[in-house]
Order: structure tokens, then C-alpha cells, then sequence
């Protein structure tokens, strides 16, 4: 129990302990300043380097290994400051497997390269970053200890998902739980506007600065789509445009003589800037007692959006501003948090005709600020904070200071997510110096506010609006995708799978909007995730008819079966993918990365860990067979009629190897037509890698991948054990370890890495052959191929595709082969026999 505990604390610390070292400023041979290294990092075995320069390339080098870049990161700090960066991307990120050897850094200007070595990490330094884990560690596990309990005594996917979750090891990054009551139906509370509301008056500020294409659009539907009594202020600050100023005043001349009545127009003389204009509207607003709406000139607000915007005023209490939420509103965007989308037209329309089917009060957060793109001002708040900071000059940081003012007074700031309001950002009151004015007034803000910006970040990471966020955004995939959006069931224990995922996602990133991942095996049955050329909006639920609504978002699904493993159910998921392809477009497809689809043991391995080739269906194996939660017990037989159905449906069936093909007609005949053999590509090229002997002459045997039961850990324990007594050789793994199956001391686990480190890691550690030790039949298996590139000898056992590759490997190149497995399991001294045979040996050159 000791050294499964040690080696689940091994796990921890390699993925949370990090050490910073001090950056410095980079020099020319003249003393000039033309660059920066802001922070070096350790952390998850890697170095990490981030800075600034101005030259055209950088790099890092040590004994083993270059990595190199061109800077092609912003650096809006930079360009403030540095005239020569203006218009470029002088940020980098450098990053490569850490290593005690030195390290320098070096860049490139003009002709001439300069280098700097960076400080040098100690092994003591590496023990005491991880020391100080062990206490966190504690903390952590003494929380998580219930389900530690119940996952020994019944292995149950949630249980583990929770302890994986408590420890912060998911490979998949987790959201916070969708609300799914946004959708609940309500039509007396959701259609039947409050009377009060109706009589509610609302003053619309806009102030005007050039913009003059906008104009018509955004005016014309303030005076259609405004569904409350309104009045209209105009403030045409001055335009340099000189057309602007005589089409207001014609517009206004043009309306009917009761609308005009409510519009005003306020021309300055001068220039007054957004907040000087902001402020003499207020003045002239406060008078008519209206709750107020401030609107940039470059927003256009859609159908029946007053109402929505300003009923929080009415039902909830000391509510100071209401914001939409929009495609460039900060925290309010849609489909990504921070990230400004471009929209195309009709495409904000239909986001908020989805956003206008919200539960009334489902849809609302508080937030630590409003955003004055569309903002309703409550006149209770306004009344006692009549003016914007004129301290902030031009404009930019206002209404975060004017909201925090609110604050002080007990006022709430809320996000509606029931709103969309389209902005197309930059038109309002001029953007050229936009970058120096929100450096300036940012910090003002952070003077004045310092917990400011945690809120902000805090709101970030939480996410309150996530639902409404990620429903909006399903609505944009939908209208901006041309035809069918893929939707992949998939699980969040990353391997091959997950590689091959998001490989295929940037395919359909490159061809189409968005994508879906619907995920499994977390601590909710189901997370979301829309992943879009602006970043990933996610959230989980355990709510499949919610599932349902959300996906129902999409005109069009291909729904895409790639792997259930973890879910907590896996029975009922072909019903529940039959269901999310009923329109008359959508298709399904199943992609064979494992056995799931043949029993619930995916791997084929039985109670007592052998491969016996693919059961019948009337196995009665206790691994074959699955206790759901109501009692209900599942056999074989039942589990593959569920299954067949989801084959049947499928227009595809998508498998990585031969003998994957011959596994799957074994046990469904009736779909062999449907089968398609495609081979995984690697991700990234491996280049060949000449074998040399260790300067003492003993064999490394190395190991790529995450080495869990299916994947051969026993053998490994058992191979790390022999080699103590024989020292016959050494034994190095290249990834993590299962902790329930700790190796001996002498065996060393490398933690991550990345496949573009295997040679250097080849070289740091003398590796001169691979053991492929995974006793299930592999779909496919990245590791072995990868392994096959260096051109070292491979060596696995004999079945699955794994084995068939190896083999093949061999018959051309003599080098490797496979290791017979018999059901008694692997003899250690007879798979090192099989790996150091002098043959091979002979292979090595010195």
C-alpha cells in the first residue's frame, strides 16, 4: 500500500510542482536592449522559456536536443514601448524536456546569433519542488479518501472520476455544471410580460463619432425592435466624417412627427470624446426618469430586446447595470469568453432567437462589472452616480470604474444571457489609439480597485453565463456551418484516441466553423465542448434530455462514435446516439479505437487479465458482464444486441488495422460491408535513430506510453523486479505508470513527453531497444509505430495489431520481433532472453 501511495504522489507532483528562475534582459554587443526573458519555468518535466525580442529567430540547445521558433506571439505591452515592434509578433514560447545539462539560449539578429546560458537546475532543487507537494498531496487525498474507498471495492468509473478530478489529473480540462433549467417551460412566467414592464420607460443613449455605414442599420433597429416607450439621445461628438452629422439631422426630419418627438440630437462643438459626450447625454437624460441604456453606435440590438434587458431591474433587487451578452462584449462573448468573434450576417439574429427562449431569471449572473457596449443603467444608480470618471480621458476603463463606484453602493452587476447584441467592435468614437489609452487606463482601474482584476479572473474561470454561453454558441455553430456539424462521443482519458481526436479536429476546423465533443467518464455523465477557431466553451450535465436540447441546436449532426470507456452506463449509449441523429440529414459513424462496442471489458482481457481471443456472446465471464446502477444485470448477449444497433445505424464503420477489421466480423458478421480500414498516420515524424552501446555497455530497454494493467504494467514490475537480482539490463519509461503497480527502484519512469522528444530522450538515456509490453489486442497502438520509426528494435508480444506490426518490422529489417504469451503470463527471464539476444546486440555500432 506504501509504494502504490508513493507512486500515486509520484504522479501528482511530476503533474503540479513547478519552479520559476529569474528572467533577464537580452543584449546585443552593444549593450542594446533587444529582447527580454520574462519568466523560465519547470514544470511536468519541461523548461519552458517565455520573453520578447526583436531578432527573427530564438532558440534553446543543450548536449541532446534543439527546439527553435520564430517569435509570433503579441506583446501589446511591448509595442507601447518599442517602436520597432509595432505591426510584428515579438513573443515567444520555447519549451523543451528538462534536463541537468547546461542550457542556452540563443537569438538570432541580422547576421549575427547571440547566445546566454540559462541557469542551471540542481537535482536538489527538482526534490525540494516536489517535496512541497506532499503536503497539498495530503490534503488532497484525505479529501478524496470516500471514493478511494469505493473505486478498491468496486471499481466504479465515477469513483475514480472523482479521485482523478480531487488530485487534478484529468487529462480533458472539467467545466462547471450546466443549468438546465434555462429551458424550462413556463409560459405564464416566460411569455406574459409583467405589466409594470410594459409601462416602463427607457432613455437610449448613443453617442456618435464617424461610423457613418453603421448608422442607418443600428438606428433603424433601435426604433423597430424597441418594444418598451423609449426616448432617444444622440450625441454626434464632432465627426471628422462630415457626412455624419447632416444624416442625423435629415434622419430625424425624416421620421413620423410622434417618433421624432422622442428622439433628440446633441451636436458639440467640439471634439468631447466618449466620456464627455456619455456625460452630457446623462445629463440631459436624468430629467426624464427613465431607466437608462447606454449603446455604442456600432451595436445593433435585435427583436423584443428592451423588455428582456431591463426586467432584472424589476424582479431582482439593487441590480445597477444589465449587459447582453454579444460577439465582442469581454466577458460576455459568445462563442468564447474573451475571445471577439466576426459574425456574418443574419448569424446574431439567430443566436438571439435562441437566447430569447431562456427562462427568464435562468439566463442572469452576477458579474464584477457591466460593458458599456449595450448597457442598461438603473436610474437609481444613476441618480447617485450622475457622471462617468472624466480621469479616464478618451474612454476605456470608464464603466468598470463607474460599475465599481455602483458596487460600493450596493449595487449588482448582472450578465444576461437571454440577450444577444451584436458588436462590431472599433467603430465607436475612433480605435487608433485604442492600445495606449487601455494600458493607461488599466491602470487606474487596478490602482483603484486592486481586487478588480482577480474578480475578473475569477469570473473567467468559473464561468456563471457557461450555459447560456455554450447554447448561444451551439446556435452560432449552427448557422455558420456549412452542412452537417460533427458531434464525437468520446471519453477523457486521453491515449491514442484522444490523439487521433484532436488531429481529426483540426481537419474539420480547417473545413468547417465548429465541432462538437460530447465527453464522458467526468464527474457529470456528459460534458460539452464546442471547439471553434476561437478557442473551446464547455460544460457538463448529467441530464441526457438536456444533451438532447442542446444538440437539437444544430440544423445538422454527424454524430461520430469514437470511444465511451468510463461511462457509467455504456449500455444505453447506442440508444442515446440512434437519438441524436433522427433528422433527416444526420448521419453516424463509429470509429473502432477499442473493444467497448464487443463487452464491457474493451480490452477483451477476462476476470483473471488473459486475452482469450473475442468472447462469444454467451460467455459468461464475470468481465463480460455489467451490474447497472438499478440492479439490472447486463450479460454479453444483451450488451452486444445494444451495440449492434448503434453498427446498424452507422453509415460508416472506421477501423485502424487488419486485424482489427477480422476482430470486428468475428463477432458482427452482418456489418463487414460497412468496415473501412484506415491506419492512424503519426502526429508528428519520428526521424530514425542510429543504435549505440551505453558507456558501460549494458542494455537500456525503454517504454513509450502511459502503462497502465492493459498495457502491460505487471510485465513491467515483473521485468524491473528480475532485472535488480541480474542487472542484465536497465529499464526506462518514457511516460507514467499505473501506482497500484509500482516498479522496482532501479526502473526510471521519465514522466510526459512528446513525440518529437523521443530522440533526445533516446539519447539522454542510451535507450537501445523498445518493449511494447500491452497484453490486449490493439486497434491500432501509436506507441508501437512510433517506436518502429526510431528504427531501434521493437519487441511486444503477439497479438492485436501491435503484434502483426511488429512482426512485419522484423521480417524486413531482422531487428525486434514478437514474444509469445501464453496464459500462465510473461516469463521475465524469457522476455529478456528475447530481448538480449547477442543478435541484437551485434546491432549496436559503438
Amino acid at each position: 500500500m506504501i509504494s502504490r501511495i508513493l507512486g500515486l504522489f509520484r504522479l501528482y507532483a511530476s503533474r503540479h510542482a513547478t519552479m520559476q528562475k529569474s528572467g533577464f534582459p537580452l543584449l546585443d554587443n552593444l549593450g542594446k536592449r533587444v529582447g527580454h526573458i520574462d519568466r523560465i519555468t519547470i514544470r511536468e518535466g519541461r523548461l519552458w522559456v517565455e520573453g520578447w525580442t526583436l531578432s527573427d529567430r530564438v532558440g534553446l540547445a543543450n548536449s541532446v536536443q534543439t527546439v527553435e521558433c520564430a517569435p509570433n506571439l503579441t506583446r501589446d505591452d511591448v509595442e507601447t514601448q518599442f517602436a520597432d515592434v509595432r505591426g510584428k509578433t515579438p513573443g515567444f514560447m520555447l519549451d523543451m524536456p528538462l534536463s541537468l545539462d547546461h542550457t542556452v539560449f540563443w537569438s538570432d539578429v541580422g547576421d549575427i546569433r547571440y547566445m546566454q546560458a540559462l541557469p542551471q537546475v540542481a537535482s536538489r532543487e527538482l526534490k525540494t519542488m516536489r517535496r512541497k507537494q506532499f503536503v497539498p498531496f495530503l490534503r488532497d487525498t484525505i479529501r478524496v479518501f470516500p471514493a478511494g474507498v469505493r473505486w478498491l471495492l468496486h471499481r466504479d468509473p465515477q469513483s475514480a472520476a472523482r479521485i482523478k478530478s480531487a488530485l487534478k489529473l484529468n487529462t480533458v480540462p472539467r467545466s462547471r455544471q450546466l443549468n438546465d433549467l434555462i429551458f424550462a417551460e413556463d409560459v405564464a412566467v416566460k411569455d406574459r410580460l409583467p405589466g409594470e414592464l410594459l409601462r416602463t420607460g427607457i432613455t437610449i443613449v448613443i453617442p456618435v463619432y464617424n461610423a457613418f455605414d453603421l448608422l442607418p442599420e443600428v438606428l433603424a433597429r433601435v426604433v423597430s425592435h424597441t418594444d418598451l416607450p423609449w426616448r432617444l439621445i444622440l450625441i454626434e461628438d464632432s465627426s471628422s466624417d462630415p457626412q455624419v452629422r447632416p444624416w442625423l439631422r435629415a434622419w430625424r426630419a425624416g421620421l413620423s412627427s410622434n417618433v421624432a418627438a422622442r428622439v433628440t440630437v446633441l451636436e458639440n462643438d467640439t471634439n468631447l470624446g466618449f466620456i464627455g459626450s456619455v456625460n452630457k447625454a446623462f445629463a440631459a437624460a436624468l430629467p426624464f426618469g427613465n431607466h437608462v441604456v447606454l449603446l455604442n453606435s456600432d451595436a445593433f440590438v435585435p427583436a423584443r430586446w428592451a423588455s428582456r434587458l431591463i426586467r432584472p431591474f424589476l424582479e431582482h433587487d439593487n441590480v445597477a447595470t444589465v449587459t447582453p451578452m454579444s460577439n465582442d462584449a469581454e466577458i460576455f462573448n459568445v462563442p468564447v469568453i474573451c475571445k471577439r468573434a466576426h459574425l456574418f450576417a443574419g448569424e446574431a439574429d439567430a443566436i438571439d432567437e435562441v437566447a430569447a427562449r431562456f427562462f427568464p431569471g435562468a439566463d442572469l449572473a452576477d458579474a464584477p462589472t457591466g460593458v458599456g457596449f449595450c448597457m442598461a443603467i438603473n436610474i437609481k444608480f444613476l441618480r447617485k452616480l450622475p457622471e462617468l470618471d472624466a480621469g479616464f480621458g478618451r474612454g476605456y476603463g470608464e464603466e468598470v470604474d463607474w460599475c465599481q463606484r455602483a458596487r460600493h453602493l450596493g449595487g449588482r452587476h448582472l450578465g444576461h444571457g437571454g440577450l444577444f447584441v451584436e458588436h462590431r467592435g472599433g467603430s465607436s468614437f475612433g480605435s487608433a489609439d485604442k492600445l495606449r489609452l487601455v494600458r493607461d487606463n488599466s491602470k487606474i482601474v487596478s490602482l483603484r480597485y486592486p481586487r478588480y482584476d482577480a474578480e475578473v479572473q475569477e469570473f473567467i474561470r468559473q464561468d456563471p453565463l457557461n450555459t447560456a454561453r455554450l447554447a448561444l454558441a451551439l446556435a452560432w455553430a449552427g448557422k455558420r456551418q456549412k452542412g452537417a456539424v460533427p458531434v464525437y462521443l468520446a471519453h477523457d482519458m486521453g491515449g491514442g484516441a484522444e490523439h487521433y481526436l484532436q488531429d481529426r479536429l483540426k481537419t474539420d476546423l480547417k473545413t468547417g466553423a465548429s465541432a462538437v465533443i460530447l465527453r464522458v467518464g467526468g464527474l457529470s455523465r456528459w460534458q460539452i465542448e464546442l471547439h471553434s477557431a476561437e478557442g473551446i466553451t464547455r460544460g457538463g450535465t448529467d441530464s441526457t434530455d438536456f444533451v438532447r436540447r442542446l444538440l437539437g441546436l444544430l440544423p445538422a449532426r454527424r454524430i461520430i462514435y469514437s470511444c465511451a470507456v468510463g461511462d457509467r452506463d455504456a449500455v444505453s449509449m447506442p440508444e442515446v446516439l440512434i437519438s441524436l441523429a433522427r433528422g433527416p440529414d444526420d448521419r453516424i459513424e463509429v470509429l473502432v479505437h477499442d473493444y467497448l462496442i464487443f463487452s464491457p471489458s474493451y480490452t477483451l482481457l477476462e476476470s483473471d487479465g488473459i486475452y482469450r481471443g473475442v468472447p462469444t456472446s454467451h460467455n459468461s465471464d464475470p468481465a463480460h458482464t455489467v451490474i447497472r446502477d438499478d440492479g439490472t444485470i447486463v450479460t454479453l448477449n444483451d450488451w452486444r444486441k445494444a451495440w449492434g444497433t448503434l453498427l446498424e445505424a452507422a453509415s460508416l464503420i472506421t477501423v485502424f488495422s487488419e486485424n482489427s477489421r477480422n476482430l470486428v466480423c468475428l463477432a458482427y458478421p452482418d456489418v463487414a460491408a460497412k468496415l473501412t480500414v484506415t491506419p492512424h498516420r503519426l502526429l508528428h515524424d519520428v526521424p530514425p535513430i542510429t543504435p549505440r552501446k551505453t558507456k558501460d555497455g549494458v542494455p537500456v530497454i525503454g517504454v513509450l506510453g502511459n502503462i497502465g494493467y492493459q498495457k502491460g504494467i505487471t510485465v513491467l514490475r515483473d521485468l524491473s523486479q528480475e532485472l535488480v537480482k541480474n542487472r542484465r539490463a536497465r529499464l526506462v519509461v518514457l511516460g507514467n505508470t499505473e501506482p497500484a503497480y509500482p516498479l522496482a527502484a532501479s526502473a526510471h519512469i521519465h514522466g510526459d513527453y512528446r513525440v518529437q522528444d523521443i530522440p533526445a530522450l533516446v539519447a539522454r538515456y542510451g535507450i537501445t531497444r523498445w518493449l511494447i509490453p500491452s497484453i490486449w489486442p490493439e486497434t491500432f497502438s501509436y506507441t508501437t509505430h512510433e517506436a518502429l520509426a526510431t528504427g531501434l528494435p521493437v519487441f511486444g508480444f503477439d497479438l492485436g495489431a501491435q503484434g502483426d506490426a511488429i512482426r512485419a518490422a522484423a521480417a524486413v529489417s531482422g531487428r525486434g520481433g514478437v514474444i509469445p504469451l501464453v496464459e500462465s503470463g510473461a516469463d521475465p527471464d524469457e522476455v529478456l532472453d528475447m530481448l538480449l539476444n547477442e543478435e541484437v546486440q551485434e546491432l549496436c555500432v559503438s
